[in-house]
């Protein structure tokens, strides 16, 4: 099936990576919508990597613009509204790809103040701050698909406190923001990746724990039911292409796992 976002007009926020040799989430979003038929705003607080994906949509024949944008600055957030209406002339489609961890974080015995306030300025006030901005637009013109990225991390966890405090709020903002929106026809769902190999969370943990990126990316593969294999950027791709198009016209209000079955394991 092709064509599934034709003439939609998607905002995707984090769609740059951290480097590495695999692809990232915000990346490879950015790209199936635009093989999809969408015209894509990429958004990254790294303008050089909005515009390498931007360039990479650019190259296999679909249409990008790459914006830089700190969501951490509500004015920031008022900015990609603003440069969706004005590049790709208009708003049908948002996804909040933004989430940090590191930084301090942990248990609740070692994870610092600092640490805590800032992951969840991102992962938390950020995404509502672009939300916020992108709402009155869609509730105006009478239809719209939010998707926010959360993480099994909202669920289940013990050692990322701040990360997993924000995901579970993500969570919550996605069926609060579905429900007071659901009467101006403005959908919003979310898509809850569980381990995935991508450069921020295969390389990043390698990395902060001193070890190589295959004893980490083994360690994973071993946590997951389906098949022993973490899942890809691609899999929460399609997760959210499907959520963002019409096919899911009618849901509204759902976080969609994407684990390999982790989440409904017991014991």
């Amino acid at each position: 099936m092709t064509g599934r976002l034709a003439g939609k007009r998607a905002v995707i926020v984090g769609a740059g990576q951290t480097p590495g040799e695999t692809l990232g989430n915000g990346r490879a979003m950015a790209l199936l919508f635009a093989r999809q038929g969408a015209t894509v705003l990429c958004v990254d607080r790294v303008l050089d990597r909005a515009e390498e994906t931007a360039a990479m949509i650019a190259a296999e024949g679909g249409r990008s613009f790459a914006l830089a944008a700190d969501i951490r600055d509500a004015s920031a957030a008022q900015a990609i509204v603003d440069a969706a209406q004005a590049q790709l002339g208009g708003l049908d489609i948002l996804v909040n790809n933004v989430g940090i961890g590191g930084r301090g974080d942990g248990p609740a015995h070692h994870l610092t103040e600092e640490a805590f306030d800032l992951i969840l300025d991102v992962n938390l006030k950020g995404l509502w701050r672009v939300t916020k901005a992108a709402l009155p637009v869609l509730r105006a013109q009478g239809h719209g698909a939010i998707v926010n990225i959360s993480s099994l991390a909202g669920m289940a966890g013990g050692n990322q406190l701040a990360y997993e405090v924000s995901k579970a709020a993500v969570n919550r903002l996605t069926t609060s923001v579905a429900q007071a929106n659901a009467g101006k026809g403005v959908r919003c769902n979310a898509v809850a990746p569980g381990l995935m190999d991508t450069p921020m969370a295969v390389a990043g943990i390698a990395e902060a724990k001193g070890q190589d990126i295959e004893t980490v990316r083994a360690s994973r593969n071993a946590r997951v039911p389906l098949n022993g294999v973490m899942g890809t950027a691609w899999d929460t791709a399609h997760a959210a292409l499907f959520l963002a198009s019409d096919e899911a016209g009618f849901i509204t209000g759902v976080v969609l796992p994407v684990d390999g079955g982790m989440s409904s394991r017991v014991g």
